[in-house]
This record gives C-alpha cells, sequence and structure tokens, in this order.
C-alpha cells in the first residue's frame, strides 16, 4: 500500500492519498492542517504499514521526526528520478531521459540549492509540486520500473535509495555524539589559545614568524597561494605550485614550517572554534546528508564536512555516559564487489578470507600481499603503468573474469558508451565538448581526444565496481536500519555512515546483541543483491568511547 503525501491547496495544509499497487486512488484525499500532520502519519503508519510517497523526504520526515514519528519505508520521487532518468534499463519505456552529464567523475552534485536536486524538483519549482504532479510522476516511474530489462534489481535499488533518504534525515535528527570540551581542549592543543575575532591563533602566528625569517621576508601571508608562492620564488624555490604535496619534495629551511602552518590552517579553517560554534549543539553534530549526492551513488554532505572528520577532532567524537561507539566497517568493500560482479569463482574463494588481498597474495603472487593489493587496486582504479602495469599480467592470469570486466567497463567509457552497477545506475554519459574532441582529424588534437577517452575510460571503469559497492552500502544500512527498528529495547542510534563505514551509538549492555545485528545486516545485503553467490563480504567491529580509537 502506498501512501501519497504531497501540499495541500492552501498554505499550512497537507494532502494525503491513499494509492493501490498501480498507483491509483483508492480513496478520496485527505486535508489536514500542518500542525495536525503529524498525528495522521503516525494513526496511518500504525494502521497500515504503507510505503510513504512524496517529493523528497527532506521536506516533510525531519518535520515528523521532531514531532516523535517515524515511519518504516518510503519512496522518494526526486531520488528514484535521478535513478530512471538515466538508467540504460529504461532507454526503451518512455521515460523522460533529460539528465545532463556530469562536468568531473564521482563530482558532488546537487550541493547548493535543495530545490535542484533533480530535474523533477526543478521543474515543480521551490513550491514543491501538488499531489496530482506527483501522482504522475509516480505513476510514470512504476511504469518505468515494469518496464525496464532488469526490474527487480531497479526496484531494489530506488528502495535502498529510498531507505537511505529516512536514515539520512534520522541521522541528522540523532546526530553524532560530540563533546564540545574535548573538543576545544583539543583546538588549543593545536593552536593556542582561541583568538579574537578573525586573528590567527598563537601557534599558526608563531609559525608564519618562523616562515618569514627562513625566506628572508618580512611580511608574507601564507594564507594566499599567489602571495606565498612568489615569496618562494624570491628565496630561490622553484615551486610549481603552493600545494602540499608539491611543498613535500623540496629542500629547504622554510618548507617545513610552511608545512606545518598549512597543517594547522587546515584543523582552524575546517574544524576550529567557528565550525564547533555553528554545528554542535546540545551534545550532537547534525550535519546534513545528501542521498546520492556523487554520481556513483555515493553519499555526500551539505555543510560541516560530516564525511571528512579529520583525525585531528575524532576524540570528541564521544558516546554519551554508560554508552559505546560500535563502528563498522566493511572489509576491502570494493575488491569483494568486483568478485562478485565478475563471478570470477578463483576471486571468490580468495576473498573467503578475512583479509582478500592475503587469500590474492596466496593464489597467484607467491605469498606478497603488497603486490596483490597493488595490483587488484590498479585494476579497480585504471593504475595501468608502474609497479601496477607489470602486475596487471599475472592478475590478468589468474582472474580473467574479474579483469576483463573492469576492462571492457573502460573500453566503453573510452567509445562514449555509458556503463552501469549491478543493480542499475548508469554513469553519465560524456559531455558534447568531449564527443566533439573524439571528432578531431588534427594530430596534435588527437592525442588530447585520446587522453580524454582514456580519462573516461578510467571513471567508468572504477563506476561500475565503486557504484556497486555503494548498493551494497545502502542495502546493509537499509537493513541495520529495519533490524534496529525492530529491537527498540536496545536503545541503539545510527548516528553515522561514510561509503562502507556504519556507526551506532548504544547502551553499553546492549554491545554484543547490537554487534551481530550489524554482521547480520551485511549478510543480508550480499543476499539481497547476489543471492546465494559464493561471496564473503565481513565487516569488522571495533567497540569504543571514542572515534579516535577505532581506527
Amino acid at each position: 500500500m502506498y501512501i501519497l503525501l504531497a501540499s495541500g491547496p492552501e498554505a499550512g495544509q497537507a494532502c494525503l492519498l491513499l494509492l493501490d499497487a498501480a498507483g491509483q486512488p483508492a480513496a478520496e484525499p485527505r486535508i489536514v492542517a500542518r500542525p495536525d500532520l503529524s498525528d495522521a502519519v503516525s494513526a496511518l503508519e500504525r494502521r497500515n504499514r504503507p510505503r510513504w510517497v512524496w517529493q523528497r523526504a527532506q521536506a516533510w520526515y525531519p518535520e515528523l521526526l521532531s514531532a516523535g514519528v517515524t515511519v518504516e519505508r518510503c519512496h522518494d520521487l526526486s531520488l528514484c528520478q535521478a535513478i530512471l532518468a538515466a538508467a540504460e534499463s529504461t532507454a526503451g519505456t518512455g521515460y523522460p531521459r533529460e539528465v545532463p552529464p556530469a562536468a568531473e567523475p564521482f563530482e558532488p552534485r546537487g550541493l547548493v540549492d535543495p530545490a535542484q536536486d533533480s530535474l523533477f524538483e526543478a521543474a515543480t519549482g521551490a513550491r514543491g509540486a501538488g499531489p496530482e504532479e506527483l501522482l504522475a510522476e509516480f505513476r510514470a516511474q512504476l511504469q518505468a520500473i515494469r518496464a525496464s530489462t532488469r526490474p527487480a534489481r531497479l526496484q531494489l535499488l530506488l528502495a535502498a535509495e529510498s531507505a537511505g533518504a529516512l536514515v539520512a534525515a534520522e541521522m541528522q535528527h540523532t546526530g553524532v555524539p560530540w563533546r564540545a570540551d574535548l573538543h576545544e581542549k583539543l583546538l588549543v592543543e593545536a593552536l593556542g589559545p582561541r583568538p579574537p575575532g578573525t586573528q590567527r591563533p598563537a601557534k599558526m602566528e608563531a609559525l608564519a614568524a618562523q616562515l618569514r625569517e627562513k625566506l628572508g621576508v618580512a611580511t608574507v601571508n601564507p594564507d594566499s597561494p599567489q602571495e606565498l608562492l612568489r615569496a618562494l620564488h624570491r628565496a630561490g624555490i622553484e615551486a610549481k605550485s603552493a600545494r602540499s604535496w608539491e611543498l613535500q619534495e623540496i629542500d629547504h629551511p622554510a618548507i617545513e614550517p610552511l608545512l606545518a602552518y598549512k597543517k594547522l590552517s587546515r584543523l582552524f579553517s575546517a574544524n576550529g572554534w567557528f565550525w564547533l560554534d555553528q554545528w554542535v549543539r546540545h551534545g550532537r553534530f547534525r550535519p546534513e546528508y545528501v542521498v546520492g549526492g556523487v554520481v556513483s551513488g555515493r553519499w555526500a554532505s551539505r555543510g560541516g564536512g560530516a564525511l571528512q572528520i579529520p583525525k585531528q577532532v575524532r576524540a570528541a567524537v564521544h558516546a554519551d555516559p554508560g554508552h559505546k561507539l560500535i563502528v563498522a566497517d566493511a572489509a576491502q568493500l570494493e575488491p569483494r564487489v568486483l568478485a562478485a560482479l565478475a563471478q570470477d569463482s578463483k576471486m571468490a574463494e580468495a576473498a573467503q578470507s578475512s583479509d582478500l588481498y592475503a587469500g590474492i597474495a596466496a593464489q597467484g603472487f607467491g605469498g606478497d600481499r603488497a603486490k596483490a593489493k597493488v595490483a587488484l587496486l590498479g585494476a579497480i582504479y585504471g593504475a595501468t603503468t608502474g609497479e601496477s602495469g607489470r602486475l596487471m599480467p599475472q592478475l590478468a592470469r589468474t582472474y580473467p573474469r574479474a579483469v576483463g570486466l573492469v576492462e571492457e567497463a573502460a573500453r566503453a567509457g573510452e567509445r562514449g558508451e555509458v556503463v552501469s552497477t549491478f543493480l542499475g545506475r548508469s554513469s553519465p554519459p560524456p559531455s558534447a565538448a568531449w564527443r566533439t574532441a573524439q571528432q578531431t582529424t588534427n594530430e596534435q588534437e588527437q592525442r588530447w581526444a585520446d587522453n580524454l577517452a582514456r580519462s573516461r575510460g578510467r571513471f567508468t571503469r572504477n563506476f561500475v565496481v565503486q557504484g556497486s559497492a555503494a548498493e551494497w552500502a545502502s542495502c546493509w544500512l537499509a537493513e541495520l536500519r529495519r533490524a534496529l527498528r525492530s529491537r527498540p529495547e536496545l536503545g541503539a542510534e545510527l548516528v553515522f555512515f561514510l561509503h562502507d563505514e556504519v556507526m551506532v551509538h548504544c547502551p553499553e549492555t546492549h554491545v554484543a546483541q547490537v554487534s551481530t545485528l550489524i554482521a547480520e545486516a551485511a549478510q543480508s545485503a550480499k543476499d539481497l543483491i547476489y543471492g546465494r553467490a559464493p561471496i564473503n563480504f565481513p565487516v569488522t567491529l571495533a567497540v569504543v568511547d571514542h572515534y579516535d580509537e577505532a581506527k
């Protein structure tokens, strides 16, 4: 059963419409005032256990969560539209295909204007779509799924994506446990006392003074790349940029204080006192996650840097008294996904071990784990030169199906074709500029076109693996959410998710039960996607008081 939730005919109203399995209205619309919405949704959730259909979970669910109401399932029309409009499997269904190509591989998207997360939302405008528009879109999506070449897989992908929308809103509402006092202490230890206004902290200012002394200049602003680069050149340092990775290769007395300054500057700007004041309230860090915010299906975040909590401040992520943090990490996820995608039985055999690289080393690299890792990651990410390129023939002889899969994805990308994940998320098509470059007859321009083709091949090579890994992680997250909802007595909270890592905050007395649920959810995710395939997806668990103890 579905229930459509949309804006009502007047401001301050909401419309609830019961739908049958085909998306047809099964009752008259019900109009409720927004202050009464949470009670109405709660009653319908208890009685019907429907799948809620709405334009965007973020537009409705936070309001319900604030009123203490949660829902079990939803269909997020905007997230599903983005997948369906680009999917190869819906190309012949008549569903609108107006998705623009991404400018860069794995580029975050939809991070500026929440109303522009999808073409559907852009078309309906900031006011939100009415029930008629949403109903028409929902029916079109159901038809596209049914008429697609792989409806079962596509339906699972859309269900997992929509479940992610619920998890994202719930994690934002719950927040990551964060000790502001510990964060303050870490900042003082690293930077010195909090400076007034926009002044530099004492330790950064001391390093800036050292830098000026070593460069022999009276003034230089190390926060200005242009000014810094000019000062370096005047001191005889032939740096091409002020980037840390390049500066590390230079032997000069000024480099050490400069690199130390840049490290502290990143901490001060990204997670300093201003960040703490802005993002941590009542002992919790509550960022807004963007489900499917990267073209491969990985999540992004809108403000706060939720997916980039640096090691320097992880000690501030601290369990409440009487609680623990369970940090679960899917071990070597992408190589295991590759084995499942390729149905490579020999690689699957190696993946039965908790250390896949050790298993691969034993099968084809004389037990040298380092070489096995370099070779396999080179195959996934397209590193075909140097050590990785030298080891590739051995990897291809040992695992022809796995290497063949990523090689074919790379060739498809070089030809300008679209590739898809296991469940059906498709890569963006190449841009018009890319296609124009491939049509050149000029010899010099042809070299540039070939470089563009190879670059796109590296993107599509990794897309099929990274995107399929994101699907498994989404199903893992959804299965874990379902398991924790079925055991409310455990008092466990999902508080953080990062690609292949999940953090749960729970009472210390229930750590064992929750740990079991996390591991079982990983197995359930594998069964949902790959069925009885002989592949293992183990998770490593760290039970800690604060996040920096986990890694």
